[in-house]
């Protein structure tokens, strides 16, 4: 018994071991998926990757779309319980409001693996991992880029002041990765020695959707037509919407506003080549088999970092182009 105890206490999702194992090697395994809607490019590449992955691996995907309410998620995963399946994923909406379900999931021991989005929970054992990516890095190699950008280019106010004035498009509130790629950009920004000149001149969310991208950059026109210098669109989608509104208001995208995003989404490729944005941070949608794979580590009673990160890369203008016919979303 001792002996058992031990394994219980190092081995992740070993209480469910013995059945999941069986599970594993059948190749039968059922997994219940909560996505966060389609809002974006992203989202649907990222939930098209999912859905191929689970195929790949002959694994039975009940998968559900919340359509951006965490209600929806949270009656999601209480289904997903009541069906008794093997593990539970989802990407969390907002970051909080999570203890209650998923009590609920390890007192029926179902192990929860997380993607994309980080949450803050009372008891960190709750959630086994998070799939996904790193929002706070993201965060710091737009200012970075942009820093190298400014610099290297000598860009002046266009207002002849002596600030590069920047706005923010900023994702869903409350959301981790709105939260992260802020406070990347942010400490980047206070901690470089060429931090007096720049200014944030205004930070709005635009929901992560071109709409909301497109709605938010008018209004930031409206008010300071000639002093924006940059655009941080903390997606393409955003940006993509922003781009629209600054043609709008007889500007030329990339040249009067540089303009950087976060994602990596084909259509920031096309902008980017025909000259109508800067740079773009890549955030990896193409989860699902890293997911998959760790979802059957943990379902075998291995042990498996708490984070586990997808690879990423920085892309400009420059080199659009010759990377365009490798993207895959």
């Amino acid at each position: 018994m001792k002996l058992v105890k031990a394994v219980l206490a190092v081995s992740i999702g070993a209480a469910i071991a013995a059945q999941s194992m069986s599970a594993v090697q059948a190749k039968d395994l059922t997994i219940g998926f909560s996505q966060i809607g389609a809002e974006s490019e992203w989202r649907i590449a990222n939930t098209n990757d999912v859905k191929a992955a689970a195929a790949k691996n002959n694994i039975n995907l009940k998968f559900s779309d919340a359509q951006q309410k965490q209600e929806n998620q949270i009656k999601a995963i209480r289904t997903f319980i009541a069906q008794k399946v093997d593990l539970i994923g989802f990407v969390p909406i907002v970051a909080t409001g999570w203890d209650n379900i998923l009590r609920e999931a390890k007192r029926a021991k179902i192990p929860v693996l997380i993607m994309d989005r980080d949450l803050t929970v009372s008891d960190p054992s709750l959630y086994i991992a998070k799939i996904g990516t790193d929002s706070y890095t993201e965060g710091r190699k737009v200012f970075d880029w942009l820093d190298d950008y400014i610099h290297k280019n000598n860009v002046k106010p266009r207002n002849g002041g002596d600030k590069i004035n920047i706005v923010i498009l900023e994702g869903t509130v409350g959301a981790s990765v709105t939260t992260g790629r802020g406070n990347g950009f942010n400490d980047a920004l206070k901690e470089s020695p060429n931090k007096d000149m720049y200014k944030i001149l205004a930070s709005q969310t635009g929901d992560f959707t071109y709409q909301k991208g497109q709605e938010v950059m008018e209004s930031f026109l409206m008010s300071n037509r000639n002093d924006i210098d940059v655009l941080f669109a903390m997606n393409d989608d955003m940006a993509l919407g922003a781009i629209q509104a600054i043609e709008a208001a007889g500007l030329v995208p990339a040249k009067d506003i540089i303009i950087v995003s976060v994602d990596g989404v084909k259509g920031i490729f096309q902008a980017m080549m025909e000259g109508k944005a800067n740079a773009t941070v890549e955030c990896n949608p193409l989860q699902g088999e890293l997911f998959f794979e760790t979802a059957k580590k943990i379902l075998n009673g291995e042990a498996v970092p708490k984070s586990v990160f997808v690879e990423e890369g920085v892309f400009s203008a420059e080199t659009a182009k010759e990377v365009f016919p490798t993207r895959k979303y």
